[in-house]
């Protein structure tokens, strides 16, 4: 198990300042590294941060239903690192992020963009276990049942609960 800083984005200030006491750590679990990012109360509700995670930056978003969401934060389009500034909301019942560049939208369940279905931002899986975000090291493209913790799809509960055992 290695241990380290990782460098998070202020919500409420995107200040670039980094949370008090977020930590990094990486283990195997079923063939998946997680890095530890922060408290889930440290992400407002329909909110993101950036954090670096195995040297990519990675937005992680927290929706108002509890949902925990991450994508790669760079927009394809202005090839800024700004995704996670961005403005998150629904387009039809699909949770989306809004890129506060050129306002194009991403699916935060399989990162295709929903204006140009074409164009594709990475996906991190994400867990919240005991009140603590992780995010999977490596980007996954499996769909939203494996990339979101949302109760009863499949993955873990997102107001720091137990593992699931479909995981």
């Amino acid at each position: 198990m290695t241990t380290s800083t990782v460098p998070v984005l202020d919500s409420t200030t995107n200040t670039g300042s980094a949370f008090d006491g977020c930590t990094a750590t990486s283990r195997d679990d079923k063939w998946t590294v997680w890095f530890e990012v922060c408290p889930i109360d440290k992400i407002l509700p329909d909110t993101g941060v950036c954090v670096l995670v195995d040297d990519n930056q990675v937005a992680v978003f927290h929706l108002q239903g509890g949902e925990v969401y991450a994508i790669g934060n760079l927009d394809p389009f202005s090839n800024a690192a700004v995704l996670s500034r961005g403005i998150v909301g629904d387009s039809r019942g699909i949770p989306k992020v809004a890129s506060p560049i050129y306002k194009q939208s991403f699916d935060l369940r399989s990162g295709t963009c929903l204006d140009d279905d074409s164009v594709q931002v990475p996906v991190f899986r994400t867990r919240v276990t005991g009140g603590i975000v992780q995010v999977s090291a490596s980007p996954t493209h499996r769909g939203a049942e494996a990339c979101a913790s949302t109760p009863g799809a499949g993955s873990h509960d997102p107001v720091g609960g137990e593992d699931s055992p479909s995981s």
